[in-house]
Formats: C-alpha cells, sequence, structure tokens
C-alpha cells in the first residue's frame, strides 16, 4: 500500500470521526458545522404571562393580554390538594386534583437510569427536577391548571379482566364549568385527554384549551457525559415537518422559531430514550408555542380555540397525551411524524432499515448481542464481492511495490515526473491503488448509521449479550472489547504492506491505540460489530493472501 493511499486511508478514518462528532452535536440540539441550516422563521404571537415556577403558566389566546397570575390564585385553597394516584399495568400516574396536573409519571416496564432496582421516573415535581403535563382554559378567568378540581370517585387501579381505567374531574369559576376525564388503557402510554367545557351562565364565552408540557433543562440523570443527546422540545407539522427546539434559544420574551398555526401534528419534549406528546385531533385548529416561565423552567404548549359557547351549551374536545419509550412501532401507531423523535440524524435512509433488519433478527434469537453480530455477518457477506476485489487490489499493489519504490527513489526530486510514471505503471498493470480503501469508504455510512441506532434505540437500553456486557447501549465497563478491537486493527496492519514513509508506518501503529481510546466512551454494541468485523475481515484477508500472496514480486528490469 504507497503512501497516498495510506494518506487516503487516514483521511477517510479522520472524516468518519469528525461527522460522528458533527451528528453527536447535532443529535445534542447543537448546530451542525456541516450542513448549516437557517431556522425557518414562523410567525410566534400567541401572547403568555410571566408566572412564578409554582403555577407555571396560565396561557392567553393570541393576540390577548394573559389572565394575571392574583386573578388566578385570588380564591385561596380551603384544603389539602388531593393527589390521585392512578396504576395501569405500564405506568403509575399521580395527578393533582390542583388544576389535574400530572406531576408524577412512572413507567413500570423501563428501570431508573441510575437505580435499575427502581421504575423510570417521567414526570416528576421535586426541585430542581421539574417535568410537569398541564392542561386548562384560557381566555377569560376560567378553570385552568391553577384552579382546584373535584375529583369524581372511581377505580383507580386497572382492574383484572377491564381494559381501561377513567379519572374525571371537574371545576367551575365564574359561572364557567370545566370536565377533565383521563382515560388509562391496559398496555398503552396514551392516556385520553377529554376536556368538556358547559357555559352556565346567560351570556355567550369564548374560551380556548390549552395543553402544555412543563421541564426544565437539565439532561436525564445517569446519562454519560461522553455519549450525549438531544434533550428538548419538539414540533411537529405535516408543512414543516419535525422540529427540534434547543432550552437557549426560548427566553422570557420570546420562543423558539418553530411552526405556530396549524390544523394537525403535536408539541412534544424529548430526552434520550423517551418522550412526552400531546396530540390533539386532525383538522382541529391550534397554535403553538414556547415559552420560558422561570430560572431553567420551560414550557411548550398549544392553544386550541373552541369558538363561541352559547349560554347553557358545551363544547368538548378530545386530545391525546403519550408519555413513554421512543419504541419505533409504538410511536409509528400512536401518531404521524411522532417516530421522528428516535432521531437516527441525517443518515436516517440507512438507519432504518438497519434497525428493520435487527429486529427480525431479534425475533428469531431473542438476544441483541447475538443480534448485533448476525447483523455484521449479513453487511460482511453483502459486500464480500467488494471485499474481495479490494484485498486482491491489495496483493497485487503488494506485488508491485519493489517497482513503486524504485520510482519514488529514482524520481525523487522530481514529483511531477514521480507521479506520471507511477501513473503509468498504474495504468499498464492495471492497478487502482485506491481499490483497498473502498471497503473502509463503504462501511463508514454503515458505522455511523449503525452508532444512531444503538444510541436511540430503547429497544437495546438495558440488553444484555453475555458475561460482562450487560447493557449494549452503554461503553464496555472493563474496556475488554475496545481492547480486543485494538488487537485485530494490529494483525489486520500486519497483514497489509507497510507504507514506504517511515513517519507515516509509526503513526498507523498508534492507530489503533488511538481508535481503542476512542472507543472506551462508544457502546458496546458498536464495539461488538466493530470487533466481528474485524475479526471477519481478518479471515477475509489471510484467504486472500493464502491464494494471492504468492504472486511473484515484479522488479525493475
Amino acid at each position: 500500500m504507497d503512501t497516498k493511499k495510506r494518506t487516503t486511508l487516514l483521511l477517510i478514518l479522520a472524516i468518519s470521526l469528525f461527522m460522528l462528532w458533527d451528528n453527536w452535536q447535532v443529535y445534542r440540539g447543537g448546530t451542525s458545522l456541516i450542513f448549516q441550516h437557517e431556522a425557518k422563521k414562523t410567525d410566534s404571537n400567541v401572547a403568555l404571562p410571566e408566572v412564578p415556577v409554582d403555577t407555571a403558566v396560565v396561557p392567553g389566546e393570541a393576540g390577548t393580554p394573559a389572565t394575571p397570575v392574583a386573578e388566578v390564585m385570588k380564591e385561596a385553597p380551603k384544603k389539602q390538594a388531593e393527589l390521585v394516584t392512578v396504576t395501569t399495568d405500564v405506568l403509575k400516574v399521580q395527578i393533582n386534583s390542583e388544576g389535574g396536573v400530572f406531576q408524577n409519571l412512572e413507567l413500570l416496564k423501563y428501570p431508573d437510569n441510575v437505580d435499575p432496582e427502581k421504575d423510570m421516573i417521567l414526570f416528576e415535581s421535586v426541585p430542581p427536577r421539574i417535568y410537569l403535563a398541564q392542561t386548562g382554559l384560557t381566555g377569560g378567568v376560567y378553570p385552568n391548571h391553577a384552579t382546584r378540581f373535584t375529583v369524581h370517585p372511581g377505580e383507580r387501579s386497572l382492574a383484572d379482566g377491564k381494559d381501561e381505567v377513567k379519572l374525571v374531574m371537574d371545576a367551575e369559576r365564574d359561572g364557567v364549568r370545566l370536565t377533565k376525564t383521563y382515560t388509562f388503557k391496559r398496555g398503552s402510554y396514551v392516556v385520553d385527554v377529554d376536556q368538556k367545557v358547559t357555559n352556565l351562565t346567560n351570556e355567550p364565552i369564548d374560551a380556548s384549551l390549552y395543553l402544555q408540557l412543563l421541564r426544565d433543562s437539565s439532561r436525564p440523570e445517569g446519562q454519560s457525559r461522553f455519549i450525549s443527546t438531544f434533550t428538548g422540545p419538539a414540533v411537529y407539522t405535516q408543512a414543516d415537518k419535525f422540529q427540534k427546539l434547543k432550552f437557549d434559544d426560548i427566553t422570557e420574551t420570546k420562543g423558539a422559531d418553530h411552526a405556530t398555526k396549524a390544523d394537525n401534528g403535536w408539541i412534544a419534549i424529548v430526552q434520550h430514550y423517551f418522550v412526552s406528546a400531546f396530540i390533539p385531533k386532525d383538522k382541529v385548529e391550534r397554535e403553538n408555542y414556547t415559552k420560558k416561565v422561570g430560572e431553567d423552567l420551560y414550557a411548550i404548549g398549544t392553544v386550541i380555540p373552541l369558538g363561541t359557547i352559547a349560554p347553557k351549551a358545551s363544547a368538548s374536545n378530545d386530545s391525546r397525551l403519550y408519555a413513554g419509550p421512543q419504541e419505533s412501532i409504538i410511536l409509528e401507531q400512536t401518531a404521524p411524524g411522532l417516530e421522528l423523535v428516535k432521531d437516527y440524524g441525517w443518515l436516517t435512509i440507512i438507519a432504518k432499515p438497519i434497525f428493520w433488519l435487527m429486529t427480525h433478527i431479534h425475533k428469531e434469537v431473542g438476544n441483541w448481542g447475538w443480534t448485533i453480530i448476525l447483523l455484521t455477518c449479513l453487511i460482511k457477506l453483502v459486500f464480500l464481492p467488494l471485499s474481495a476485489a479490494s484485498y486482491k487490489s491489495m496483493a497485487r499493489m503488494k506485488q508491485f511495490t519493489p517497482r513503486i519504490q524504485e520510482l519514488r527513489d529514482r524520481y525523487k526530486d522530481d514529483k511531477q515526473r514521480m507521479n506520471q510514471e507511477l501513473m503509468a505503471l498504474y495504468k499498464a498493470e492495471k492497478i487502482n491503488p485506491l481499490g483497498g480503501c473502498l471497503p473502509v469508504v463503504v462501511q463508514i455510512p454503515v458505522f455511523i448509521s449503525l452508532y444512531w441506532v444503538l444510541l436511540a434505540s430503547v429497544e437495546i437500553r438495558n440488553a444484555p449479550w453475555l458475561g460482562w456486557i450487560q447493557n449494549l447501549a452503554a461503553p464496555d465497563p472493563f474496556y475488554i472489547l475496545p481492547i480486543i478491537m485494538a488487537g485485530s486493527m494490529f494483525i489486520q496492519q500486519k497483514m497489509s504492506p507497510p507504507p514506504p514513509d517511515p513517519l507515516q508506518a509509526k503513526l498507523m501503529m498508534f492507530l489503533p491505540i488511538v481508535f481503542s481510546i476512542t472507543f472506551f466512551f462508544f457502546p458496546s454494541g458498536l464495539v461488538l460489530y466493530w470487533v466481528v468485523n474485524n475479526l471477519l475481515s481478518i479471515a477475509q484477508q489471510y484467504w486472500i493472501n493464502k491464494r494471492y500472496g504468492n504472486l511473484p514480486v515484479k522488479k525493475t528490469t
């Protein structure tokens, strides 16, 4: 392998690592250094008030002043608010009668990031961790998420043989009654949110419903500082598609740039592996907003106008709240575009088929580690003709190494003549000096795609392989796989012709060490893929060398 070829290979590897780092930045909500996209400027006229942390936000309708906090809280509660706990087979939710707010939500099928003995908590209300789901009325002094509700009696747990459990509560203010009905279903992370507004006065009223998620900007606990993922609000509409928003772009006076007016889509807050999203009915006009409401506290929501409600009449709105894992099948079945919160980066077109194939392999073998190994074998099989041609090219290059070196020495003071002579030799002998790099180039998109698949897929979270690997989505705790990978890279180098440049040869010797250190912080599932791929490449290269390695060396005549 000549100097030019080695330099090209080093360049390709450096580019691949840079692209991984760049995608890592984009995934966590940063800006790509490669693909600069100007944020789409949209109208953002939803007026929101200044509200303290303890009461959060009561949004006003677009173009109208917000309800003052003093008006919202002018009637002091006469007794302690009731905290209602609803339990299904997958969720345990605590809802406060003070506003009907979802203030705690546990995912019973998913262990905590820090303590696997505990359930994963999504919504919580213990500062500094604030993550809430709120609903209510705006447009006047109407019941909202700061109003005391009366809880209707009923079942609080999903009984055997039952498929759903309902929680009903209502509140009345200034002759307007708001009735909230939350429906929890067996095996579902979707909560049906039915809000019915009744005008008990003798005058027509204009009111709007709001659906709102409130969260601090902190990353989920237990997340590796070396492998950071996106945490923040998101908006989806059919026109503007999926838009990730950064907390830093949301200020007290201005929300982030995103789609506002629409009659479809959803608003959400995304974090690693999990998501919460309010999903209004399709073909219903709404206006989305973002707002900073306190010190490190941010809101994203949508306001749904109900129009004019006549005296003694009612208006209802049915929406859904999803709070659960980013499982592809569940997300796709829940709402259009919701699967996009599981972000595979800019190589989604490759990553999605890879994950689809992995899920089908997993159905047969039942272990994600063996799934990755079989996937690697299949990928290697697909690229087998390409790899074989590459190794043949390398063997042929080795055959002509003395002649190439002789030309370099002869014309070392005339670079232009040396390149002309080398090109003439390559053409006459039908040698492709870059042929050995082709498998590496082809594998880079697959490697990056698999990286995002392993990083984004909650299905692989806490998935064991064997022995010391108990979480394929986390780094190898004992660094055994990275060390094996470094050893396999070293063997591959020994099986390849050394570069003629001594400095470059030393640099190539350090490459396995650099890669192994880098892979210390990568998911062990990704390192497993690379190790298996290297071992298969060594076996393939050994066979090629046995078959073509005895070709006579072409010397200068």
